[in-house]
């Protein structure tokens, strides 16, 4: 082989090398990319799904979310935000306003010791029954069956008045009222079962589903408000508290609610002014 033909083959196998190596440089180059864009991907995507599990950690539940839900009101209700719960014959001048916690044990006591005695007198005409339900229990003994009963309440109420009426005396009756550490109202299905003891309540599907679906939790957060901005107003705290004109009824002691049926008809025709 003479020297130039030696000398050309030696410059194209320097030449096939160089070649080689900047095709293996490239591919080192596009390797490195892939790695780095797949890291840039996985990072963000961890990111994404911390930034979406924090967030979720910190979205309200229970209780807590339906502060934001729409306020469904109730038929039966008047007032801007559906808390004004008023009964009674509309020939009665006077509004005797009761203040209740479902699970208040002295709510219970004096629904089923003057309860009907009250009703007797709103049958009769002498005054119509302005009802606001309290929650404050479910704070004090934590737990959330006052807020609940007073959705379920809600619903008795979209059904009729009476159905009402006669839901809340379910409630408080010796029967299924329990002790105030046992939060049984909590339960959709005790609930449901307390009312099928009231005939316009009985296997009633859209009161049923309107206590599984909570249609009137966000109208039991409110009416709770009001029984707090009331209470600030006339200057109480606890229940039952019974109000007229104004003023609290109250029995023998001069402070709470009348607990007898002849301390409520001194008190009663006492605010009457009869």
């Amino acid at each position: 082989m003479s020297k130039r033909n030696s000398q050309a083959a030696k410059t194209a196998a320097r030449e096939r090398l160089r070649l080689e190596r900047e095709r293996q440089a490239k591919r080192d180059k596009t390797k490195r990319q892939v790695i780095v864009a797949g890291s840039i991907v996985a990072v963000l995507a961890i990111a994404g799904g911390i930034g979406y599990a924090v967030t979720q950690a910190n979205k309200p539940t229970g209780w807590d979310a339906v502060k934001k839900q729409k306020l469904v009101k109730p038929a039966n209700s008047t007032g801007a935000d559906g808390t004004t719960v008023v009964i009674g014959k509309s020939t009665a001048k006077k509004t005797l306003v009761m203040y209740e916690d479902p699970r208040c044990p002295v709510c219970a006591q004096f629904e089923q010791t003057v309860g009907p005695t009250v009703k007797k007198d709103l049958d009769a005409g002498k005054f119509k029954i302005q009802f606001v339900g309290a929650s404050f229990i479910d704070n004090n003994i934590p737990g959330e069956g006052s807020k609940s009963a007073l959705s379920a309440l809600g619903a008795a109420l979209n059904v009729s008045p009476e159905a009402f009426l006669e839901y809340k005396t379910a409630l408080y009756s010796p029967k299924y009222h329990p002790n105030e550490q046992e939060d049984k109202f909590k339960s959709d299905a005790y609930l449901i079962k307390v009312a099928n003891s009231v005939s316009a309540l009985k296997d009633n599907t859209a009161f049923q589903n309107d206590v599984k679906k909570g249609t009137y939790d966000k109208w039991a957060l409110v009416m709770s408000d009001k029984f707090n901005e009331d209470g600030k107003k006339y200057g109480f705290q606890g229940t039952p508290t019974l109000v007229m004109d104004g003023k609290t009824v109250t029995g023998g002691d001069g402070k709470n609610a009348p607990m007898s049926v002849a301390e409520f008809d001194t008190a009663i025709q006492k605010a009457l002014g009869s």
